[in-house]
């Protein structure tokens, strides 16, 4: 009794998440209507980049080669690396002609700040006073994400055609690996889940995301919502930053990508695992009570429709089978638009189960880990809650 009741939860909890949650297994939001302005604007691109030789051949080249008709600039900001990131980009630049790139590197962090933010707050100010004119746009991008070479146009175009304020594109990560696959998909899934597009991009909506690897923000309003000083302690600082943007009055736009792609590789579970592991913790802001939450509601929503299909059938208590199939049946079907989205076949869908399993044992490694002193670790640094530091 006990399981079929569960079974029923989870079949209410697929049934509201399919029909109201914004409809978020849709994979239709890209890029709103475009159209070329009279005047392009000013860009600047600022890339902050911590030991990214391995990735920045694969990105770099894309962002010089950018075919912007307005005045545009590279700013890359060499974050401590000691792999030779730096002159690697100098290297580059020369070989690939196109947009002029500006290496500056900003020292170790301030109290109090994240390394990535560090570097844009540092990458952002130059590009304000490099010039007399500052930047009437900032693309703040990562150092692993290819543009093609409309990518820029495509964004400004959207931002100007719109009236947007920040134009987000969630990139395609890359899903080659046997792990990639089964984990990658599930990850844009699952953010949508908790961020639906559709409700981010409402003018007057209350949910407010982006994605850190791609963000078009105009530069006044980064100056208004006091980006990005007023974020610096977060980890997940690209929802932070929507946020900011909106709280400030702007308008925010978030999709997924057609033409920016994720070159960096995830080939074993333990690069998956650190990827989610490191900020999964910082989403629940550090809250025990909501980590408990979490998984209950993981294992409700995620574990209980295959346990109560394969039990039912087990002990011929249709009932249950039948809540826990249609379930499991709903999960799948919300799930096949990010399979196709990410080239992946149909067969994946019924792993989901075993992939929110996986989620739900690195959100619980997550807490362990902040518990340790070894939360929030990414390339050598370890970032305090935000209310330690």
């Amino acid at each position: 009794m006990g399981l079929l009741c569960a079974a029923c939860a989870s079949l209410l909890a697929w049934i509201w998440l399919t029909f109201a949650q914004g409809m978020f297994w849709r994979t239709d939001v890209r890029l709103p209507p475009r159209s070329a302005p009279g005047r392009w604007p000013s860009v600047a691109i600022v890339v902050p980049a911590r030991d990214e030789a391995e990735v920045l051949p694969r990105s770099l080249p894309s962002l010089i080669a950018q075919d912007y008709p307005g005045e545009a600039e590279v700013i890359l900001v060499d974050d401590g690396s000691t792999d030779g990131t730096g002159e690697l980009a100098l290297r580059l630049a020369r070989e690939h002609p196109g947009l002029p790139l500006t290496l500056t590197s900003p020292g170790e962090p301030g109290p109090g700040w994240t390394g990535k933010l560090w570097a844009l707050r540092h990458g952002i100010a130059l590009a304000r006073t490099a010039h007399a004119d500052e930047p009437e746009y900032l693309l703040l991008t990562d150092a692993d994400i290819a543009h093609e070479p409309d990518s820029l146009r495509e964004l400004v175009a959207a931002a100007t055609g719109s009236e947007l304020d920040l134009v987000s594109q969630m990139a395609r990560l890359r899903a080659v690996s046997v792990w990639e696959r089964l984990v990658v998909p599930a990850f844009v899934y699952f953010f949508a889940q908790l961020y639906p597009f559709r409700r981010v991009n409402r003018p007057t909506g209350r949910t407010a995301a982006a994605a850190g690897g791609c963000v078009l923000l105009r530069t006044e309003v980064a100056v208004r919502a006091g980006i990005p000083d007023s974020i610096r302690q977060a980890v997940i600082d690209d929802v932070s930053l929507a946020r900011a943007v909106r709280r400030s009055g702007g308008r925010i736009w978030l999709g997924l990508a057609e033409r920016v792609d994720s070159v960096r590789p995830y080939p074993a579970l333990g690069d998956l695992w650190r990827m989610v592991s490191r900020s999964a913790y910082a989403q629940l802001r550090h809250q025990p009570l909501l980590l408990a939450g979490t998984a209950a509601g993981l294992a409700l929503v995620y574990l209980v429709p295959p346990a109560a299909l394969l039990s039912g059938l087990a002990t011929g208590h249709a009932a249950t089978a039948w809540a826990g199939g249609l379930a499991w049946l709903l999960m799948a079907g919300t799930y096949l638009p990010m399979l196709r989205y990410y080239r992946q076949p149909a067969a994946l869908a019924p792993l989901l189960p075993l992939t929110a399993l996986l989620y739900l044992l690195m959100t619980v490694d997550s807490a362990v880990q902040h518990y340790r002193g070894r939360g929030a670790a990414w390339k050598g640094r370890t970032y305090a809650r935000p209310s330690d530091a």
